[in-house]
This record gives C-alpha cells, sequence and structure tokens, in this order.
C-alpha cells in the first residue's frame, strides 16, 4: 500500500493544478484580506471614540457622593462633596493615576442680552482640564485659564445659537441650594468643539471659584481622573474603590457614563460579525467550485490509489490535507498582504466625513490587532477545510471499477 498522506506527497499532488490551486488561492487571500481590512477599520472607529470620549470629556472615571449617578441631575445640591479636595488628595495618591481634578456640575440660562438659552455647566479647574482635553478642540478664541474668574468658555453649538463670539459679553442665571436666583456676568474667552454635537449645542465652562460662587456652594460634585494607562481603568477604579471604601462615595468609568460608546461598539460588531459570516460563505463558495473540480478530475487516479489497496479513508483525508496545506497557505499569505495593505492606509491615513452627531471628521486608519489577524487566518483555513469535506467523501465513495473507467 502506497503511503499518499505525507505533506511532500500532498504538495506535489497541488502543484499540478497550478492554475485553478491559484485561482483558489486567490480567493482565499481575498477573503482574509477582506476580513483583516474590515477588522482593523472596526476597530480603529472604537479607538479613537473611546479617546475622544475620555479625552474630551469624561476622563476615565470620575467620583461622586453615592447615589449621584442615579438621583443627582434632580438634586444635583444634595449629592456636593463636602472636602473635595481631601478626595482628590486621596484619589491623586492611588497608583496609576496621573492626574485628579474636581467639577461642579449646574442647570442655568445664559443670556446674551436678547435671548435665553438652557445650558449645561461645568466648573471647572481650566489647567487641568486642558491637559486631559486633548479630544477638545478650540474653534476660537483661546483655553479657559485658571485666573478667568470672569471667563467663560462656550461649545460650538451655544455660540451659534447665541451668536456669541470671542469678547461677547453673557450672563448666566443659576438657582442656588436654598433655591434663590443668582447671576453672574462673563466674557467669552473661546470657543470649542468635541466629537458629540448634543454637548456642545448645550455645554458652557467656567472656573471651579467662579461656579461656586454662582451657586453659592463650596463643594464640588465630582473628582475626574485621568490615568497614564487608559488600559489600567478598571484596575485603578478598583483600587480607589477600595481607598474610599465606607465612605459614602461611588465610582463610575468612563464606559458607563457613555452608553453611547457601549451601543455604537455593539453595532459594529453586530455588523462586523455578519460581514465576517459573508466573506465565510463566499470564500467557501468559491473555494468548494475550484476544489470539487479539480477533485472529480482525479477521479481516475484515486481508482488507481484504491486499487493498490487504499482505502476510502485515506483518499478522503487526501483531499482533505491537501486543501488544508491549500487552505494554511493561503491564509498566511493573506495574513501578510494584509498586514502589509494596512500599515501602507494607515500611513496614508483615510479622511472620513463627521460620525453621527458629530460635527468634527477625522483621519481613519488600519489597526493591526492580534486577535483580528488569528480570526482572519482561521476562517481563510476553515472555509477551505469546510469546501473540501463533500467533495472528498463523494470521490472517495466512488466505486473502484467505475473510478478506474476514467482513466479510459
Amino acid at each position: 500500500m502506497l503511503e499518499i498522506m505525507t505533506v511532500q506527497c500532498c504538495v506535489r499532488n497541488l502543484s499540478r493544478q497550478k492554475a485553478r490551486n491559484g485561482m483558489t488561492l486567490a480567493s482565499i487571500v481575498f477573503g482574509v484580506v477582506g476580513l483583516i481590512l474590515s477588522g482593523g477599520f472596526v476597530e480603529d472607529i472604537f479607538i479613537q471614540l473611546r479617546e475622544a470620549t475620555i479625552h474630551s470629556r469624561l476622563g476615565h472615571f470620575q467620583v461622586y457622593r453615592e447615589g449621584f449617578y442615579a438621583s443627582g441631575s434632580h438634586e444635583p445640591y444634595n449629592f456636593l462633596i463636602d472636602e473635595p479636595n481631601a478626595v482628590k488628595e486621596r484619589v491623586a495618591a492611588v497608583p496609576g493615576v496621573l492626574d485628579s481634578m474636581l467639577r461642579v456640575n449646574f442647570f442655568a440660562l445664559l443670556n446674551n442680552g436678547k435671548t435665553d438659552l438652557p445650558i449645561i455647566g461645568e466648573g471647572v479647574e481650566p489647567e487641568k482640564e486642558a491637559r486631559l482635553g486633548s479630544h477638545l478642540f478650540l474653534i476660537a478664541g483661546r483655553q479657559l485659564e485658571d485666573g478667568d474668574s470672569h471667563g467663560i468658555f462656550i461649545g460650538e453649538g451655544v455660540a451659534k445659537s447665541l451668536g456669541l463670539a470671542t469678547g461677547s459679553l453673557v450672563t448666566v442665571l443659576a438657582s442656588t441650594p436654598e433655591g434663590a436666583l443668582n447671576s453672574l456676568d462673563f466674557t467669552v474667552v473661546g470657543v470649542f468643539r468635541t466629537y458629540s454635537k448634543d454637548f456642545d449645542e448645550r455645554a458652557v465652562r467656567i472656573a471651579l471659584p467662579a461656579a461656586q460662587d454662582l451657586l453659592r456652594a463650596p463643594g464640588a460634585h465630582a473628582v475626574v481622573v485621568s490615568l497614564r494607562e487608559g488600559a489600567d481603568t478598571d484596575a485603578v477604579a478598583g483600587k480607589v474603590k477600595r481607598a474610599l471604601a465606607g465612605k459614602g462615595f461611588e465610582v463610575k468609568t468612563w464606559l458607563e457614563l457613555d452608553d453611547f460608546y457601549a451601543k455604537t461598539v455593539d453595532l459594529y460588531k453586530s455588523q462586523l460579525s455578519v460581514l465576517q459570516f459573508i466573506i465565510l460563505i463566499v470564500v467557501l463558495l468559491s473555494v468548494a467550485n475550484s476544489v470539487n473540480m479539480t477533485a472529480y478530475e482525479r477521479v481516475g487516479e484515486f481508482g488507481t490509489l484504491r486499487a493498490l489497496g487504499n482505502r476510502e479513508w485515506q483518499i478522503f483525508l487526501l483531499v482533505v490535507l491537501e486543501n488544508a496545506i491549500l487552505g494554511f497557505c493561503g491564509a498566511m499569505l493573506g495574513v501578510v498582504v494584509g498586514t502589509a495593505i494596512a500599515m501602507a492606509l494607515t500611513a496614508i491615513g483615510i479622511s472620513m466625513p463627521p460620525p453621527p452627531n458629530s460635527n468634527v471628521g477625522y483621519t481613519a486608519y488600519i489597526r493591526i490587532v492580534p486577535g483580528i489577524l488569528s480570526v482572519s487566518f482561521a476562517i481563510g483555513l476553515a472555509a477551505t477545510v469546510l469546501s473540501s469535506l463533500l467533495p472528498a467523501r463523494a470521490v472517495a465513495r466512488i466505486p473502484v471499477v467505475d473510478a478506474l473507467r476514467r482513466n479510459i
């Protein structure tokens, strides 16, 4: 009985069908490259949206009085941190924390002398916020500074709604914890834009002391934390929770604070799964057609092997092994080509229009992610092997006499 199931034998058999196997190889490479590019593009969307969310508004996580996240929007003054600087210093001492800063949140009316606009206000530590806000883009004027006791930094949508520009005078009217109304006059020092159009249409920022003076409240609502490494968010947030355990505080990560990101990730992951399935089917059908034709052209050869003593299962495994080798080579080549194309596109950059709920266009890249490379390789290999199973079974079960007639 001949030893037919060796790698050397299989490679020799594959080399006899160069044209057809070349087409099969091209189909596998095309599918794997498509998976790598689409997966890398989607991964880039996740990364850029995550960084924009963290470095424009939320930080890596925030610390509140317990209950603020659930009820703070209705009763904000009941959840003020009484000694915010002590809490901020305690958080800043946790390993992995790069910086911590205080914020006061409030709802108010902004008046330009002619009309009012409801706004979402933030009292911030300007210079620390400027270091955090690498994805908060300056449209006009300058950043808010620590010395701006009467300066206000406004969103692009607020500026358009009220016709404001740098140097415009505005009045902010807000209610105090006692229910009284208080107002302060401010000068617009700059206009900003974030990734969120809705936020820009209502958001303004003033210095923390000015916000406390406006609200007649000395505390703060949140300690916003930025980290040295974003990947450590959950670990460092856990350390902060333990450091503040039993003191009436809650810690919320950026992912918990922004459900838009989670919904976007779920949407794109679903779309990517559908795309992966479609590419799997396309590769499967393309390869199956070529494998089927190649296998039936070799029926006489398989008949001779059977006549020499090889069994059905050996013929079946021979065909499957040959296609597994072809699939492995095609998938590996696809990974190499896909990685090269991804690197080239990343070097060039892909200019993208503003996504939904945003006024900001961006430059997309193709991220090279080991997990995506592995999945793409596995799909290319699996599609080739699966496509060979039925043809291999069919030709292996052809009676020896009928198979030998193909040699005549």
